[in-house]
């Protein structure tokens, strides 16, 4: 799901004409079921993350797999928990409507549990650079208020997936939801700039469905009681005030490398 070289075999034909008639709820089960084969890895991913195929019934499709094992310890997550905030950004990305993050489960596989999550090929004539520098995109707009909510750590360039459709997906979201606020982003063009609309709308069913509906409990199978609190305090916060949020003083804004 990112821009590094990877060592892999041909491409399974999963992103074809099949897979674009079912639903996300097809795919999920697809990634959670299907038999999942190893064909590369992507080398420059800093944790270990695998390209795959997935297969159940007549459906195969490509996808990502990044095993709990492979994961490289850092100093501001808890051990071990790089898969469930990808799980964690899924659920928040489905719950507000946004559609930021392709399909995404976790189940066990060939190195253990961990992330497994659909493949979709970018549009690959796009200029990232000149992408993440747009202020007319409604998608990556929206990407920039899902990042705010989920305080992402690391939205690189290299980690916007535009299709050919026009539709905006996001990957690497690993290093999202800490309690203290450090987002790190290339998308700061709105800062201090009122929310449009569809912001606040996929705010307020996030809102809902984190006080009384079925997200929190979803969370709390992968973020901690505080880190789900922080989340909610978040999307309030930004509803209150109804614009972009500016750049953390005591934290660098944008990450290393950009791209």
């Amino acid at each position: 799901m990112t821009d590094a070289a990877a060592e892999q075999e041909d491409r399974p034909d999963g992103q074809s004409g099949r897979l674009l008639g079912m639903s996300e709820d097809e795919l999920l089960d697809l990634l959670s079921r299907g038999d999942l084969a190893v064909r590369g890895r992507l080398v420059d991913a800093s944790n270990a993350t695998m390209y795959c195929e997935i297969s159940l019934d007549d459906v195969a499709a490509a996808c990502v797999y990044k095993p709990v094992a492979g994961e490289r310890p850092l100093w501001d997550f808890p051990e071990g928990t790089l898969a469930g905030r990808e799980l964690a950004a899924y659920a928040v990305s489905r719950s507000g409507g946004w559609d930021v993050v392709p399909p995404t489960v976790y189940r066990d596989g060939p190195f253990g549990p961990g992330m497994c999550q659909l493949w979709v090929d970018a549009d690959d004539t796009v200029d990232l650079v000149a992408l993440a520098r747009r202020t007319d995109h409604q998608g990556l707009r929206q990407m920039a208020v899902f990042d705010a909510v989920v305080n992402n750590a690391d939205r690189k360039i290299g980690h916007l997936l535009p299709m050919p459709d026009g539709h905006l997906y996001g990957c690497d979201h690993g290093v999202c939801f800490g309690t203290d606020y450090k987002l790190r982003t290339v998308l700061w063009q709105w800062r201090g700039k009122k929310l449009t609309s569809q912001a606040t709308a996929a705010l307020r069913r996030l809102q809902e469905s984190l006080d009384g509906g079925p997200l929190a409990a979803e969370l709390a199978g992968w973020l901690t009681g505080e880190e789900i609190e922080a989340t909610r305090k978040r999307a309030a916060l930004l509803l209150e005030h109804k614009v972009h949020p500016f750049p953390p003083a005591d934290w660098p804004a944008v990450p290393w490398p950009p791209i």
